[in-house]
């Protein structure tokens, strides 16, 4: 709980520092740039991370790497900022957030579409459209593939679940049979 209370606070801190879409295309993508190089380079991750490494030494690591890759004195702030305070391992999900938040902000409402398939272009413009007709303002869709669901789509907006698949269907159905 703790965790996601300090991800929308830091997420919310760097969406205020962000002005323009072509800056939020650009700080996203260095920022994400940033998390995979973490990634790939284990050993850097475990030092960032290590909590018997002075906070003053995982700093300065820190700007020695950003030195090397090119990015915007926003992307590197906020990168030193969550090396100083020790959240570094939040940066993923931040990531994950930042787009809703930024678009929520627009009023643009932001839904994670599962299927089991993907799905057509045709029919992403058709969900697009009953989705925007339903919210009345434009939506942004993120698509997932989620081999469980047994058929239809499962789609998403923060807390709210729509289900239109077979296996939620037939959890209803089980749930309307048990209940007698």
């Amino acid at each position: 709980m703790k965790s996601q209370v300090l991800i929308k606070r830091y997420t919310q801190g760097l969406n205020n520092s962000i002005k323009s879409e072509e800056e939020f295309l650009i700080i996203s993508r260095q920022l994400l740039d940033f998390q995979n190089l973490l990634s790939t380079q284990k050993d850097l991750k475990k030092i960032l991370a290590s909590a018997f490494l002075p906070t003053s030494k995982k700093i300065e690591i820190a700007k020695e790497v950003l030195a090397n890759v090119s990015l915007e004195a926003k992307a590197t702030r906020f990168i030193l900022l969550l090396v100083e305070k020790n959240r570094l391992e939040l940066l993923p999900s931040i990531l994950e957030f930042l787009p809703i938040l930024w678009n929520e902000e627009k009023g643009i409402s932001t839904f994670e579409v599962s299927s089991v398939v993907p799905l057509t272009d045709i029919q992403k413009r058709r969900l697009e459209e009953e989705l925007e007709s339903l919210e009345k303002n434009p939506v942004s869709l993120n698509y997932k593939i989620n081999p469980t669901l047994i058929g239809g789509l499962s789609i998403r907006k923060g807390n709210f679940v729509y289900d239109i698949s077979i296996q939620g269907n037939l959890l209803r159905l089980k749930e309307i049979i048990s209940e007698g």
